[in-house]
């Protein structure tokens, strides 16, 4: 009786630590896609707080809107639910903070996909409509937009702050994160996923194809008038593809988690929960590098910056090591402000200069 008993005691100790390794592991996951977003928006705010060439006033309002709901990421949620985590008895039923944290996890996350949205909205107009653009685009519709991508999630998702209310709100030890319990609310779930992932994921894609179709056509025209290399040709694919794939692979897995916790009233693998419901705060970094570094303008003005920064800071290094002798564009033009560029030439990102590269 009694070796039995220290069998089981051992291997409830041997449970507890394999627990507290795996709890180590997503923590510093977590710490790490943290910072790493931070650093990446950092510099993305540095560079379209300032004027990018072909970049027009209501492009740099998305951008900043995007970066906004990107470092959201990073500076809200990752640090709110590790404090959950550190704080929260997982005896203890649901608390307040534990639904103030999980509300602020869903307004950021519909909130980003909102804009990414609006985002691919802006590019439409801008590729498909160059001459309309400064018309359709004006700066209150843009506002109007942006607004709109913030407040409407706030309002919807509202109901999740209260205790006691209609939704149920749960500390998941498998994934660290305040989420709503799906599958005791599984008509709030469906219909979040209806008015939130779905609409989005059809206006990001219906603008997308529309502007690879036109950009496909006028990369064919090209190529017969002017016979422009064929490596050319798969402009459109290099940069339209990968930011849609970026974003299903982000946000497809965690909705597809979400609707079965409803319909099926189970939870998926610790692991695979984990993996996820972290999955879409990836797109925080993802997002740098999609719409901003593969764009050569951002790329530039971003050197320009950092040379500007390492010259105050330390000018006697600069001039000895010889940095960013090789960018041609002189140092102070590049600052100049460019929205005397006429808004119809300019798109978002680095789709914006697809027809240009092409």
């Amino acid at each position: 009786m009694n070796a039995s008993l220290n069998l089981s005691g051992m291997d409830l100790d041997l449970q507890r630590m394999a627990q507290m390794h795996h709890r180590y592991v997503k923590v510093s996951v977590i710490i790490l896609l943290g910072v790493i977003i931070i650093l990446g928006n950092i510099a993305v705010l540095l560079v379209i707080t300032s004027s990018v060439a072909g970049w027009s006033r209501s492009s740099r309002y998305f951008l900043l809107s995007l970066t906004a709901a990107d470092s959201a990421f990073g500076l809200l949620v990752m640090p709110l639910n590790l404090l959950v985590s550190l704080l929260k008895d997982y005896t203890d039923g649901p608390d307040q903070l534990c639904h103030l944290v999980a509300f602020c996890n869903a307004t950021v996350y519909a909130t980003c996909m909102y804009t990414l949205a609006a985002i691919s909205l802006e590019r439409y107009v801008a590729v498909l409509y160059p001459l309309k653009y400064s018309s359709i685009m004006t700066r209150r519709r843009t506002l109007l937009l942006i607004a709109f991508s913030w407040c409407f999630p706030a309002c919807l998702l509202s109901p999740i702050c209260f205790p006691g209310g209609i939704i149920e709100v749960r500390f998941s030890n498998a994934s660290l994160v305040c989420n709503p319990s799906y599958s005791s609310n599984v008509g709030y779930s469906l219909s979040l996923a209806c008015v939130i992932f779905f609409p989005c994921s059809a206006v990001m894609t219906y603008a997308n194809l529309r502007v690879w179709s036109a950009a496909r056509r006028q990369s064919r025209k090209l190529r017969q008038l002017a016979h422009v290399q064929r490596r050319r040709h798969n402009v459109a694919s290099r940069v339209l593809v990968p930011v849609m794939a970026a974003y299903f692979a982000c946000w497809t897995p965690c909705m597809a988690a979400m609707i079965y916790n409803a319909l099926s009233g189970s939870c998926v693998p610790e692991w695979l929960e984990f993996v996820v419901m972290w999955l879409p705060t990836s797109s925080g970094f993802l997002n740098c590098i999609f719409y901003f570094w593969i764009n050569k303008s951002f790329r530039q003005k971003f050197h320009l910056i950092m040379h500007r920064l390492a010259q105050t800071v330390c000018p006697a290094l600069v001039d000895n090591l010889g940095w960013f002798r090789a960018l041609k564009v002189p140092f102070g033009s590049a600052f100049n402000n460019n929205n005397v560029v006429h808004e119809r030439s300019s798109s978002v990102s680095s789709t914006g200069t697809l027809m240009t590269l092409i």
